[in-house]
């Protein structure tokens, strides 16, 4: 049987297990663990990874894991399952993408034992977790006032990465290169598989992004054959390509497109008109495609990102 060991501690078949990893301190000395969620089934299989939180103030993952923990939805028939719910404890505590020194955990891979917070819990991802794993989803919302339809990215040159986006059945599936010093692309040279999902905005919940990260993890661990049942997976729509269509002037903004909405080159999405009603400016899509992201701020600037489509097979 293959051997399962999270922070010294040995997990062994028919085991559920839940382990505290002590990352660090408060400056008022509390300690900070890291609380790790460890299912394994009877039968020997794949080792999956599902994690939330990486960034601290995308809460919709958070919910995910923790709904799976709450409602007892991950019991593998075989293979383990480790469920991390929140990752960046500290972007988490002041609802921050980052940590208080501002950098980014994604962005902080492999890491290092004694560099800043963030490359030091980036480490103990890459020396203690990552080893362990096979495979893995990791929870993602859009920014501050970006929405982001449900959606999973993956480097379509990972065939295995692919075959695992289709499994997950969410509505669409979009080509996202590897990143340095990512969570993804560190795991994808220690020849792991990890998909990105993304779903909802930051700082604010959204039960169908939440409803469909926990239906596309049970349908890849089904794929997997972990688990016996599933939801119905959606179309999955592949999307090579994409792009967003920026502002072209400031002003308050009006968005007339919809999320997960086909949309066809020319056609008129929104407007940016003055607070005096004397300027109207159309949006046009640039391209046919998808909407997959959506900026909720009525007031922008010229440049800002305002409808992300994506562009079809």
């Amino acid at each position: 049987m293959r051997e399962i060991i999270v922070n010294g501690i040995k997990v062994r078949p028919g085991q559920s297990l839940n382990i505290d990893i002590a990352i660090a301190r408060l400056p008022t000395h509390t300690l900070i663990d890291l609380p790790v969620f460890i299912r394994r089934g009877k039968e020997d299989g794949p080792v999956v990874l599902i994690s939330g939180g990486v960034h601290g103030d995308e809460i919709n993952g958070i919910v995910a894991v923790r709904r799976m923990l709450e409602d007892n939805l991950i019991q593998p028939l075989r293979g383990t399952v480790i469920l991390m719910p929140l990752v960046n404890v500290y972007g988490f505590l002041s609802n921050s993408r980052t940590f208080p020194d501002g950098r980014d955990l994604n962005r902080s891979f492999p890491g290092s034992k004694k560099g800043s917070l963030a490359s030091q819990i980036a480490f103990m991802m890459s020396s203690q977790i990552i080893p362990q794993i096979d495979y893995g989803i990791d929870f993602h919302t859009g920014g501050r006032m970006l929405s982001n339809y449900p959606q999973v990215r993956v480097d379509f040159k990972d065939k295995k990465g692919f075959e695992l986006a289709r499994a997950f059945g969410t509505h669409f599936i979009l080509d996202s290169p590897h990143i340095d010093k990512s969570f993804r692309k560190e795991a994808y040279k220690q020849r792991k598989h990890i998909l990105v999902y993304e779903g909802g905005e930051s700082m604010r919940l959204d039960d169908y992004a939440v409803e469909e990260a926990v239906a596309g993890t049970l349908r890849m661990l089904q794929f997997l054959e972990m688990v016996e049942k599933a939801p119905q997976p959606k179309p999955g729509i592949i999307l090579p390509e994409s792009s967003w269509i920026r502002a072209k002037v400031s002003g308050i903004f009006t968005s007339s497109a919809k999320l997960g909405q086909e949309v066809r080159k020319g056609q008129i999405l929104a407007k940016i008109s003055d607070p005096y009603g004397q300027v109207k400016i159309p949006v046009k899509a640039t391209h046919n495609g998808h909407v997959i992201g959506l900026n909720n701020n009525p007031v922008v600037n010229a440049g800002d990102a305002l409808i992300h489509v994506g562009r079809s097979a």
